[in-house]
């Protein structure tokens, strides 16, 4: 009695096992390995069923060397205590992947780093290079090399004048107009804005936007703070020691992102044990899913990380209109916070 032979390992197995076990030339096999070649999807089910079976993975690397794709994006993050920023990369990656792409995410851990990041992602041949963080500065990128080797660099959620960027974000100055004129609305009289780090590229102008608002519709330049990180517990630290040598506390903080405001909060309620909003009153920006929790009921800007998602892919297609900035405009989230 003939005995069939065992699976083939996926070290073994080759393009040509798959071809004879699914009937195909190994043409058609490569073909159906590839996103957007022509191929049946009947054929393509076939062969990829016939992979499947016999244990063959395609070696990506190799068959990007053959091509202009890799079908491959690097997203490089430097600020993880930002709960936004794992809402980018989810939203960001599945969205890719919906659309044939895989993500390599490196974590920079700081503008020293880029470059370091960016020679990483050049080696892989990836088809762009995704900037998620917070310090990626001019002076950076015109010493990267890495810089020069990626195909496209595209800056997500904030804006860059770097020649060699693109900028996938939210309408920061409309934005925070909006965000003004809530503030302005709900009575308030004596804000004080909460700003993150001011890096030299890839700026919010949240703050400016705010400060000029305020001052055209009421004459005053509001007071401000600024900290180096989008951390809520610095946040926190910050806001209570702004609180206990205040001689008048502001009614109403304005704070450049949700990271901070859940942190002002804390720090209104814990440290200087008053009320949001009936002492102190929250905003904050991004609309991470902790702002709708029920002890925080954050009034907050909610950014269309989805639709930026998709332009993105357009980017990456060759679809898109070609110039430097792309702006979206969100939605103003209203909670009791204010």
């Amino acid at each position: 009695m003939t005995q069939n032979p065992p699976p083939l390992s996926a070290e073994k197995a080759t393009i040509e096992d798959v071809a004879r076990a699914a009937g195909v030339s190994r043409w058609t096999v490569a073909r159906a390995f590839k996103t957007n070649a022509s191929v049946s999807s009947k054929t393509r089910a076939k062969v990829l069923g016939a992979a499947k079976e016999i244990g063959y993975l395609p070696d990506l690397q190799a068959a990007s060397l053959g091509a202009n794709q890799s079908n491959l994006v690097a997203l490089l993050v430097d600020d993880f205590k930002n709960p936004h920023k794992l809402l980018l990369i989810e939203q960001v990656s599945q969205t890719l992947r919906d659309h044939g792409w895989d993500s390599l995410l490196i974590n920079t851990g700081g503008a020293q780093d880029t470059n370091a990041a960016l020679l990483t992602a050049s080696q892989r041949r990836v088809d762009a290079a995704i900037l998620l963080g917070v310090h990626f500065n001019d002076a950076v990128l015109d010493t990267a090399v890495g810089a020069e080797r990626v195909k496209k660099l595209i800056v997500f959620a904030r804006s860059s004048k770097h020649p060699r960027t693109l900028s996938i974000c939210v309408d920061d100055a409309a934005a925070m107009a909006i965000v003004a004129d809530h503030v302005l609305a709900q009575g308030y009289q004596r804000p004080l804005f909460l700003a993150g780090p001011q890096t030299g590229s890839a700026h919010l102008h949240r703050q400016e936007t705010f400060v000029q608002q305020w001052f055209e519709a009421t004459g005053d330049a509001p007071h401000s703070l600024e900290v180096p990180v989008y951390d809520s517990a610095l946040s926190y630290t910050e806001i209570s020691k702004y609180l206990a040598e205040s001689k008048s506390y502001p009614d109403v903080i304005v704070c450049e992102n949700d990271a901070l405001a859940l942190g002002a909060m804390d720090a209104i309620r814990l440290s200087a044990g008053l009320s949001v909003p009936d002492d102190i009153a929250v905003t904050g920006f991004d609309d991470v899913p902790q702002a709708g929790f029920a002890q925080y009921q954050l009034t907050t800007y909610q950014q269309p990380i989805k639709e930026m998602a998709e332009h993105l892919v357009k980017l990456l297609r060759g679809e898109a209109q070609a110039k430097d900035r792309y702006d979206f405009s969100g939605t103003l989230i209203e909670r009791s916070s204010t």
